[in-house]
């Protein structure tokens, strides 16, 4: 049994908490946030993994929120209970199964005040939208040519597979979810910090199954290194947890590492210190707005 059994185990016994039972720590967070005085981050348990454990328990039946001090300044957090929390979270959320004509719909808050809107294919066969530009859909192995510098190339056909935005084949395991990351994770071996952003981009604008959702956040709990974050705003200025990894040796000065961040009451996923999902769902259109 690795930590997403214990955590499907302890939330079929006793539930998660209700929006109205988080309320009172949510307002403390907003009063702490005006009055900029540092809270400290409430734990339930030891870092073994019967602590864990009952870290697991502390979610899902959520001690009284009004006695815990949530507050903007999370202090001393355990990144390993906040992923281990975000997997408990990810995995109440409901299990609906979106069309295969359907499109994900994402927008994302970036610094400056800009905003990013993508429409991908549910199937990834049909041709969708990245802010404005037209995504290609792959069908029968070809796809069509859009954007391209030479005008020339311009909905002519390349070879192609489908890469839908809905990945229902992804591991529901911690376990088989790291070995997944592992396998395909973006950089170099050992590369921590492009392992955070794969997370990151499955977690950004793919939509997985809750069970998946949870083995992500669970998995990336398996990473050495990790390091949680005091006093963390995602990309929309939301307080939260930050969660993040080293940069690989040698790397420049200038590179920063992958921070995600996650609602210290909720702990639900928000998206990074640079930038923040705020509606993610499926619509029936490229365009179409919820």
């Amino acid at each position: 049994m690795d930590e997403l059994d214990l955590i499907r185990e302890r939330a079929e016994a006793v539930g998660f908490a209700t929006a109205e039972d988080l309320a009172p720590a949510r307002a403390r967070l907003v009063a702490a946030t005006r009055t900029g005085r540092p809270r400290r981050w409430f734990w339930a348990a030891g870092a073994t993994t019967i602590g864990l454990a009952a870290a697991i328990t502390a979610v899902v039946t959520l001690t009284p929120a009004d006695r815990i001090g949530v507050g903007a300044g999370v202090a001393n957090a355990d990144p390993v209970k906040v992923l281990t929390e975000a997997a408990g979270a990810a995995l109440a959320e409901p299990a609906t199964a979106p069309r295969p004509d359907q499109f994900l719909y994402v927008k994302t808050a970036l610094p400056e005040h800009r905003t990013r809107e993508v429409w991908l294919s549910v199937d990834g066969t049909r041709d969708g939208l990245i802010d404005g530009t037209k995504s290609a859909g792959c069908r029968d192995g070809k796809a069509p040519v859009y954007g391209a510098n030479n005008p020339k190339l311009e909905g002519t056909l390349e070879d192609c597979q489908p890469y839908p935005a809905y990945r229902a084949d992804l591991p529901t395991t911690a376990d088989a979810m790291f070995a997944y990351l592992e396998a395909h994770h973006s950089g170099e071996k050992g590369d921590t910090n492009a392992l955070g952003k794969d997370v990151v981009a499955l977690a950004y604008e793919q939509a997985l199954t809750p069970a998946s959702y949870a083995a992500l956040f669970a998995a990336a709990a398996k990473v050495p290194g990790l390091t949680a974050l005091d006093h963390v705003t995602d990309g929309a200025g939301r307080p939260g947890v930050g969660i993040t990894w080293p940069v690989p040796p040698g790397s420049s000065p200038e590179a920063k590492p992958e921070v995600l961040v996650f609602d210290p009451a909720t702990h639900r996923f928000l998206g990074t210190d640079s930038s923040a999902v705020v509606v993610k769902t499926f619509v029936d259109q490229a365009g179409q707005r919820p």
